[in-house]
């Protein structure tokens, strides 16, 4: 005898936040900076360092995890891997001040560049299906990877100064996205 099953399909709507907002923030505002050095403007110091740890690494690693739970693979691997270049990006910088290792050259340099270009690229083909401002950002960024790789590869500043250039560019289109992302579902739109 077959009896009718009780089940019930329950379907919950997310109600969690929107996480991007605060990915595309950490690393928009951490690019910024860095490349404000990048293009000559200050030295490389302890403030740019901080943000790479805490804003542009653990707040898009953060974030990375919330998309995670959203669902969201692109999301998640787009912020945690952008999170883990700003650490391991850090961890270039001082492992060698501690005496942990030696510093990269600028062939090993050029090497990591590259290849943070080249996943970069693979991911802008990915915007495509997104959205144009994620577009934009995505193809500036793979850009500022190719060029600051140039720079280091040929040791020539002024690719790394134009670099910083963009970079500044691709860091504000980047911090653009995250507060209109902010401000459109605060006024009901659709991102």
């Amino acid at each position: 005898m077959q009896g009718k099953s009780n089940k019930s399909i329950i379907t919950m709507a997310d109600s969690t936040a929107n996480p991007a907002p605060l990915g595309l923030l950490g690393f928009g505002m951490t690019t910024v900076l860095l490349n404000l050095h990048n293009a000559g403007f200050f030295g490389m110091s302890s403030m740019i360092l901080a943000m790479g740890i805490f804003y542009g690494g653990i707040a898009q690693i953060i974030a990375g995890i919330m998309e995670w739970k959203k669902g969201n693979t692109f999301g998640t691997t787009a912020f945690t891997s952008y999170g883990l270049f700003w650490l391991s990006l850090v961890g270039l910088l001082v492992i060698p001040k501690g005496a942990w290792g030696d510093p990269a050259d600028s062939v090993a340099m050029g090497a990591y560049l590259f290849m943070w270009g080249l996943f970069t690229a693979v991911m802008f083909i990915g915007t495509l299906k997104i959205n144009p401002r994620l577009q934009f950002v995505f193809g500036s960024l793979a850009i500022l990877f190719f060029l600051l790789a140039a720079g280091d590869w040929t040791g020539n500043m002024a690719i790394t100064k134009i670099a910083g250039y963009e970079g500044i560019i691709c860091g504000f289109s980047a911090i653009y996205t995250g507060l209109a992302q902010v401000l459109e579902e605060l006024r009901g739109k659709s991102k």
